[in-house]
This record gives C-alpha cells, structure tokens and sequence, in this order.
C-alpha cells in the first residue's frame, strides 16, 4: 500500500514561494492502510559535514527502534495513542535527542520539560510544561489526560499530581549530558567561528502521530525546550493546536522548531484546519503552513502529519530533519537530509 517516496512538496513554487528542495517527505497511499505512523526527532541545521558516520547511523538505529514500537501495537491492533507513547517513550530516554534523558539546558542551568499528547477521536488532550523530575515527561501528560479535568499542568503542581499518581521522581543529575551541558556554554559565551556549537541549532524535540486500525488518530509531542531559554519560557510542544494537534474529521500533526513561530501561527491546528474548511490534501495543508504561514513570519522548523486515509507528509524549512515513517504493508522510511 505504500506507494514510492517523495518529496512532500505539491504545491507550485511559485505559490509557496520556496524551493522543493527545502521539503521533506511525503507516502501517498491510494487506499487507506490499516495504520500508518510517523516520529520526528528534532529539525534545524542538521547537515551531513556535521554528523560523523558513527552518530549518523546512532540517530537512525533509534529512530528505527522507536518507529518499530509504535509499529508493533498498531499492527496487533492497539491504540494509535499507545503507540504515540511508545515512541515518545524511546525518543525521551535516548540522550540523542532535546527530551527527557537529552533535554537541553535552561540559562539557569536547568532542565525543564514539556511533552503534550492528544486523542483524535474524542479531542480530549493531556499535557505538562516545565517539570523538573519527570523521567517520561509524555507518560504524565497522558496521565493529565486520562485522570483529571484539565489539559495542562506546569511546574511544582504537575509535579504534585505526578507523585499522587505514582511517578518516581528523579533526580536532576538525570538530564545531564555533557554535550548539552556545552551547548549551554556555547551560548552563554556566545562563542563564534571555529568553534561555533552547529547541533546547537538543532531543534531535537521529539513527536509522533499515528493512524490505528479503528481509524482513530493520534499525536504526541515532547521537549526539554531550548537551549539558554529564560526562566519561565514555555514553547509550542505542550501547547494544543501549537506544536500538537489531533482529531479524526482531518489529521494528526506533531511539530518541531522554533516554539515561538508555531504558537503564533497555531502551525499544528491550521494544518487540521485547512483540510477540515477547505477541504484541501494533507500535503497542501503541511506544506502551505510550514514554507508560508509559518516560513512568512521567519520561523523555522517542520511537522509530520498523518491523515484519516493514512497519507503522511513530514515537510521541513531547515537543513534536515530527524523522522521516520512506514504505512501497514510497507518498508519503513528513515530520513535525516534533504533526501
């Protein structure tokens, strides 16, 4: 059912106004499969000179491996939402990516994160910013969604809800990495040149969006945020219809990049939006928010996005983009570049 890959990228240039070159990529299926999944890892100045062989094919094992678990409950008939947070699950304890274990760090020299996950077919949604200790910042999220009455929790009080639900606390000394612990340095200097810090450019949140064999659509979103970001600073991953959205009457889009632009062009929601009031392809939705409302107002970064005919589109406006993709019946797809 998976028919060849593409570059997500249907619309004229002339209309978006950007080069096809900057796309990512698209699965068209002609018919819908009985699922279809999709994970990103981060998307920014992702660029080969960058990655050495060895951490190239380190980014793409895990991608695989978290891709393979959400492919797994989808094909024995789970949940699209249990194999969002699969995924996510992976991606967070990896220390390759801007979640969990690989969060960045704030100016203060913390870790703060921020996960969100939503069900496409009751709209109800779950999500934390700014928690401190939280192994599985998507686990609590889904928590806040399935046992309370409100969709976002933040700081000391998500924290609260956590333990008298039983999460484990950890301690911060968890999060650290020294690699993220340079990117911090990196930008308190603001060091230039030679030694210029490329990956710090790398929005590494993580996502996924999946399609069940119910038909029911679902998304996930998580991140430590970005690096040197000032006390308080929330971005668009934990935000519903930012850098998150799901619902079964269009598609379900997790996004990825700079936090600021998604929330003030709602980049997760319009997507959905445009396919629900103009009636418009998946592609044509993804592609128009990302290169043109988003790219207009000078944000960067990128989404995947499945639909309720299970076509995936995963369009970027950066160098790269951390992702993987694989429809009921087909090979799964993993890709960094602008391949």
């Amino acid at each position: 059912m998976l028919r060849s890959l593409t570059f997500a990228f249907v619309l004229c240039a002339g209309l978006l106004g950007v080069s096809p070159t900057l796309s990512g990529t698209a699965m068209a299926n002609d018919t819908r499969p009985d699922y279809a999944f999709a994970i990103h890892g981060g998307a920014g100045t992702i660029e080969r000179a960058y990655l050495t062989e060895k951490l190239e094919a380190e980014y793409r094992e895990k991608l695989l491996e978290a891709l393979t678990a959400g492919q797994t409950i989808l094909a024995d008939g789970g949940s699209g939402i249990d194999a969002v947070i699969a995924a996510i699950v992976i991606l967070e304890d990896s220390p390759l990516f801007n979640a969990g274990k690989g969060a960045v760090f704030t100016n203060a020299g913390k870790n703060e994160l921020d996960a969100s996950i939503m069900d496409g077919r009751t709209l109800n949604s779950g999500a934390v910013a700014g928690v401190t200790r939280i192994k599985n910042p998507i686990l609590l999220a889904r928590t806040v969604m399935d046992q309370s009455e409100h969709v976002m929790m933040q700081g000391k009080g998500a924290e609260k809800f956590a333990r008298r639900h039983g999460f484990r606390m950890v301690s911060s000394r968890y999060f650290y990495t020294e690699r993220r612990w340079l990117q911090l340095q990196y930008a308190l200097e603001q060091k230039t040149g030679a030694l210029q810090d490329h990956d710090a450019e790398k929005f590494g949140t993580v996502g996924a969006v999946a399609l069940d064999k119910a038909g029911n659509l679902a998304a996930g979103t998580s991140t430590g945020g970005r690096t040197n970001k000032l006390y308080g600073r929330v971005g668009d991953s934990p935000i519903i219809g930012a850098g998150n959205y799901a619902s079964n009457a269009s598609c379900a889009v997790s996004g990825t990049g700079h936090g600021e632009y998604f929330i003030r062009a709602t980049v997760a929601r319009d997507v959905c939006a445009m396919m629900e009031y103009a009636g418009v392809s998946l592609e044509d939705a993804a592609n128009t928010v990302v290169f043109k409302r988003m790219g207009d107002l000078g944000g960067t970064g990128g989404v995947i996005a499945v639909d309720k005919d299970g076509n995936i589109a995963m369009p970027f406006n950066t160098a790269g983009m951390y992702r993987a993709a694989v429809t009921a019946g087909g090979d799964p797809v993993i890709a960094i570049f602008q391949e």
